[in-house]
């Protein structure tokens, strides 16, 4: 029998640290439209306030399956009610087993912890799997909450609910 099994775990263990490193290399090489170098995946984790993803800032989750590392994800506090969710990813070998909604679940339930009542995030358009995850969780498309270079679209959810 094959299982999930979900939790809180510090940003800069090893596990959480590799999960990290395999986001940051999907997302910037298909960005990029080419595969992202060493280099630049030791940059984009350089100063990225994953420092910030622990309370009572935020959270960080890794997710195993069977044992085996595959898949994270972040929430961070931007004030007392709303927490932003980033850093979410699923190893490709890993997608299609249910693990996302999982995850999706423990970082909402996290940020009630934490205090908030709404989750927001940003993404890419290109990121079609990610839009039709949140989507099919609920999370609904809101005005830009902030700008960047990597944020083309908003999404929200209220959290005000018992699970």
């Amino acid at each position: 029998m094959t299982f999930w099994h979900l939790a809180p775990e510090p940003f800069d263990t090893a596990d959480a640290t590799g999960l990290r490193r395999d986001y940051y290399d999907e997302v910037a090489s298909r960005y990029w439209k080419r595969p992202a170098t060493s280099e630049e995946i030791d940059e984009g984790l350089a100063g990225d306030g994953a420092e910030l993803l622990t309370p009572p800032t935020g959270q960080f989750v890794v997710g195993r399956f069977d044992g085996e590392a595959a898949a994270c994800g972040g929430l961070l506090m931007l004030d007392a009610g709303r927490a932003e969710l980033t850093r979410v990813y699923l190893r490709p070998a890993f997608r299609g087993k249910k693990g996302a909604g999982l995850l999706l679940e423990l970082l909402e339930d996290e940020a009630l912890l934490l205090g908030a009542s709404r989750m927001v995030l940003n993404t890419r358009l290109d990121l079609i799997e990610a839009r039709s995850l949140y989507v099919r969780h609920g999370y609904r498309e809101i005005p830009a909450y902030c700008t960047g270079p990597y944020m083309e679209i908003w999404y929200g959810k209220d959290l005000g609910r018992v699970r």
